[in-house]
């Protein structure tokens, strides 16, 4: 028995939003140690001293390779691809035929005609799609993320070393000077005597690196990192540290994909199987599924949008272009209506507020809680957690542009109405908590030093 298609389970629940808000899949974890020491110190080594955090399970891998792999690329991408040569790498962006996000990755370019595209699988799926109906010679190997993988291990292993001590652990593990290198450029490094390869990034928005390598090599490069950390303050970071890195970086995880709607996507929805979509939670209740998409300019991806190639999207994209409806924020949540609703949990004569999870509050792959100005809706907060180096609640999100100045004072509606059948998500009662308007990143060091590149 052939499994259900997106398409066939749209018509099934009567409508994208009734299926996507009652899915039982589950926001993707990260199959690593939850926390090594507790998640607050872990958070705060990235700023203080050097963090190293493991991201090769909780990722999937597209590698793409062929004489058209790089115009697969340039077709569905809204980026440029000019001196996009081998050693360096992207984030990947790809939109609707209407301009609509349908999703993210960063994209390395490994070699001549070999690519390896990495995140979440919205946009991955969709690559891979195209490529099975269009007229491309490539090929491309997919290793999915540790959650949904079959078996085995990943192909690669992939750490992130960052913090203020990052360089210089380096220095003191490959003893060698490290090269300087472009944000987003890549070099190599010899680890334990292994051959690594390195990304000049820094997912909390803090100086770095990326390394990747054989996933058999990857014990023994950990360990040699680990045996020289203890002199530069190092520190493992789990999975609930690492969940919120984002939040400091500035970067959405997982927008909502703009696929589930519209003829020209219906082959797609009929090629993509239901285990691959995710869940949408939150307090936004439209049914019409078109209100929760995002442009690439709704969520700080404006810049890299380049009109120098033709590609899925670009006719309604350059409209767009010409007057953004939104723009992406950090709201900073107020402190006492957030210790409210955690309080609301005990007492017992009333219906408490939706659990708030510390510290990732996100409780489906697409979260969209309504953000609102005098009543009436300005935005969609899309990501919300706990920074305990700033001791504030924020959440990423994108706002109308006349409601986007810092300080600006909005409310989130936390919480659903109804109550989905997400079985995550347990009786409560919607609640509006104040938040104020900042800059994204919220972070100084990651708006101005590190951002300044």
């Amino acid at each position: 028995m052939s499994q259900e298609s997106v398409e066939q389970a749209i018509q099934r629940a009567g409508g994208a939003v009734a299926l996507l808000r009652n899915s039982p899949i589950r926001p993707h974890t990260f199959p690593v140690a939850a926390e090594f020491t507790n998640w607050r110190t872990e958070q705060r080594a990235w700023r203080d001293s050097v963090a190293l955090l493991d991201q090769s399970h909780h990722m999937t891998d597209l590698y793409i390779q062929g004489p058209d792999a790089l115009r697969l690329l340039s077709d569905l991408g809204v980026n440029s691809f000019k001196n996009f040569g081998p050693g360096r790498a992207k984030q990947y962006v790809a939109v609707n035929h209407d301009g609509h996000l349908i999703g993210d990755a960063v994209l390395f370019h490994l070699d001549q005609d070999q690519f390896d595209l990495v995140g979440h699988p919205m946009v991955l799926d969709w690559v891979q799609y195209n490529l099975e109906v269009g007229d491309y010679d490539a090929s491309t190997e997919r290793d999915d993320n540790s959650y949904d993988r079959v078996a085995g291990p990943p192909k690669v292993y992939r750490y992130e070393v960052q913090g203020p001590n990052a360089v210089a652990l380096l220095e003191k593990v490959t003893g060698a000077p490290v090269p300087t290198v472009k944000f987003f450029h890549m070099t190599t490094f010899t680890i334990a005597g292994r051959q690594v390869r390195a990304l000049r990034h820094g997912m909390a928005g803090q100086p770095g690196f990326e390394l990747f390598g054989p996933w058999e090599e990857g014990e023994e490069v950990r360990d040699a990192i680990l045996a020289a950390g203890d002199e530069f303050d190092l520190v493992r970071a789990g999975a609930k540290a690492y969940s919120t890195a984002n939040l400091e970086s500035a970067w959405v995880p997982a927008p909502f994909p703009a696929v589930f709607s519209g003829d020209k996507l219906k082959g797609y929805r009929e090629w993509l199987p239901t285990a691959a979509m995710g869940s949408l939670g939150g307090s936004m209740d439209s049914e019409d599924v078109t209100d929760y998409y995002v442009t690439p300019y709704d969520i700080g991806y404006g810049n890299i949008v380049a009109f120098d190639h033709d590609f899925v999207g670009r006719e309604a994209l350059e409209e767009v272009a010409k007057s953004p409806r939104r723009t992406k924020v950090t709201l900073v949540w107020n402190a006492q209506d957030v210790a409210a609703a955690i309080g609301s949990l005990y007492a017992s004569d009333d219906l408490p507020a939706k659990f708030i999870e510390f510290p990732k509050a996100r409780y489906a792959l697409h979260q969209s809680d309504k953000v609102l100005v005098d009543g009436q809706l300005a935005g969609i907060s899309m990501d919300v957690g706990y920074i305990a180096n700033e001791r504030a609640m924020v959440s990423l999100a994108t706002v109308d542009l006349a409601h986007s100045e810092p300080g600006t004072e909005v409310s989130v509606v936390w919480g659903e109405s109804p109550v989905s059948a997400k079985p995550g998500v347990e009786s409560h009662r919607q609640v509006h908590i104040r938040a104020t308007v900042a800059p994204a990143p919220y972070v100084q060091f990651a708006r101005s030093t590190y951002r300044d590149r």
